[in-house]
């Protein structure tokens, strides 16, 4: 397993344990290609008939010469560097020697699978890092095969039982998920040149108005807390808040109306699930309890609210629309009928189901993902404007030339290792934070939700994963109370002296809940107090693994 830290997941399944600098991944493969390329380790068949950009013979046409993947790795391309895992251990901090081992044991095993997980996006240079990890498959062919992969994650079982009614939204401008907070600030930055503006050439006006439910993303869930906390607090940009919670979570604080919203024991709900490779199931869960006090279901109260919106727009038959008639409850024995009729062997009665509650299928069918394309790419092309996969992405090259990004980002046409601020090559960065901070899912919560449980508090405490090494260097043992800070704030936290993280890197438990004190230090440990909202080139993404911090004993 390839991680900064020896997480659990590498205690109970891993044989090797590969550490490297985070946000380096990308350095890691290119020397993985070379060492393929010069070994004659790649699939020059499957590259050749199967993908766009491997080499200077299947370029698509008006790119100038020295741009393909072949060309970068080996030092041809514009930045005169070869791959090599020498060049790679510079940055990676992963030994030469065990990169050329890795590298043959990856090209001579078939079939390899190659998984990554949901952290490489998640970087500043996650873009192209996610890229990069799909190069393994690709390079080796293992692409469409029993065993193989296309190098993404893994697939889900989904059965894909019908779902509540979305209804159409007539507003088609969409922003990307992540620029909210810049489209309160200064709507006039979000364009579709600068922040991928879907359907629109810019925004006409900024968000007046936030609706938060089921989430803690309004501050505690979005990176850099302080940054959004002082835009959320200007009355004059988002004018109203409306949050639907059920605890008083740190976003719930920023709401000028709260609506309090019941648990699950208190309502009723059908719920699918899938997310295991060969399983799925179906869950009936009813009321075990009436909601307490003045609380309502998600449902009740869009209902309530659609009743005194039609009221105000002279449209008395919204509400009608909304609900078409029907409780929350008879919209659960609704999806249910249909589910059955999917799945006959589901019981026949409603009643019946909720006294069993789960149903599972396992193992669930499995097929294997592009093998018709393998098997005959003219036939069968992908959804690409090549219909093959693109290792050279003419689209991604004309967006860098026609997108306007801020300085020193790029979109990049091939996947490379991108330097980025605050990565693993940031040097000047390094002198004042010497750290690089990431996050990891914690077993105490599922992000920030039960991270207000005592208990699990208790068996899970929130804790700074820093290296024996360099704990000794600065005097902290383990259990200490340390200072996380940069210049976008600083938290409080206990901190976990151990082996399982390499030198130089900090790992923080994503999802404790912010809790400022007087002062603005964050006592709760939560890591976006830390991380910077500087999006991805591309996909105008999330980057909150990608951070420089210190560290000192309180």
């Amino acid at each position: 397993m390839v991680d900064p830290r020896y997480s659990d997941s590498m205690a109970k399944l891993g044989d090797e344990w590969v550490p490297i600098r985070p946000g380096s991944d990308g350095a890691l493969i290119a020397a993985i290609a070379y060492v393929l390329m010069n070994e004659g380790l790649v699939d020059q068949q499957f590259v050749d008939t199967h993908c766009l950009g491997f080499d200077e013979e299947h370029m698509p046409e008006g790119v100038p010469a020295g741009n393909s993947y072949r060309a970068y790795i080996m030092g041809e391309g514009p930045d005169k560097t070869v791959k090599t895992p020498q060049w790679a251990e510079t940055i990676t901090g992963y030994p030469a020697e065990k990169i050329i081992r890795l590298a043959r044991e990856i090209g001579s095993t078939k079939p390899c699978c190659v998984i990554q997980g949901w952290g490489p996006q998640r970087h500043a240079n996650g873009d192209t890092m996610s890229r990069s990890i799909a190069m393994l498959a690709i390079l080796t062919g293992n692409v469409g095969i029993a065993g193989g992969g296309s190098g993404s994650a893994e697939s889900v079982s989904q059965i894909g039982f019908p779902r509540m009614p979305e209804g159409t939204n007539p507003v088609k401008t969409r922003i990307s998920f992540y620029t909210w907070v810049n489209a309160i600030d200064d709507y006039t930055q979000v364009t579709a040149k600068k922040m991928g503006l879907r359907n629109k050439e810019k925004l006409d006006h900024g968000i007046k108005f936030l609706w938060n439910s089921s989430g803690n993303a309004l501050i505690n869930q979005h990176s850099d807390i302080n940054g959004t906390r002082k835009i959320l607090e200007d009355e004059s940009k988002c004018e109203c808040i409306v949050v639907v919670e059920n605890r008083m979570t740190a976003s719930a604080k920023f709401a000028d109306i709260l609506l309090p919203s019941v648990t699950p024991l208190e309502q009723d709900d059908i719920i699918q699930q899938g997310y295991q490779v060969d399983q799925s199931s179906l869950l009936i869960a009813r009321k075990a309890i009436e909601p307490l006090f003045e609380t309502r279901s998600q449902y009740d109260i869009c209902a309530a609210l659609s009743e005194k919106i039609g009221k105000l727009l002279g449209q008395p038959d919204l509400a009608a629309k909304y609900t078409e008639g029907r409780s929350q409850l008879d919209w659960v024995k609704l999806l249910y009928a249909q589910a059955r009729a999917k799945k006959s062997e589901l019981p026949e009665s409603f009643d019946e189901a909720s006294k069993i509650g789960l149903f599972k299928w396992f193992p669930m069918p499995q097929k294997v993902a592009f093998k018709a394309f393998r098997d005959d790419p003219a036939a069968n092309p992908l959804k690409t404007p090549s219909g093959k996969i693109e290792i050279f992405s003419k689209r991604l090259w004309d967006l860098n030339q026609t997108w306007e990004l801020p300085e020193g980002d790029a979109i990049y046409a091939i996947p490379v290792h991108e330097k980025t601020w605050e990565g693993p090559c940031d040097y000047e960065g390094m002198k004042k934070h010497p750290f690089q901070l990431i996050g990891h899912h914690y077993k105490g919560r599922a992000h920030s939700s039960y991270a207000n449980i005592p208990w699990l508090e208790q068996v899970a405490p929130q804790q700074l994963w820093m290296n024996e090494a360099d704990a000794a260097q600065r005097g902290i043992r383990h259990d200490d109370m340390v200072k996380v800070f940069n210049d976008r704030g600083a938290v409080v936290v206990r901190v976990k002296v151990t082996p399982r993280i390499m030198p130089g890197v900090l790992s923080l438990p994503q999802g404790a809940w912010y809790t400022p004190d007087k002062n603005g230090v964050d006592q709760g440990g939560c890591i976006n107090t830390l991380t910077k909202t500087h999006m991805t080139p591309l996909a105008k993404g999330n980057p909150q693994h990608t951070n420089l911090v210190d560290v000192v004993k309180i």
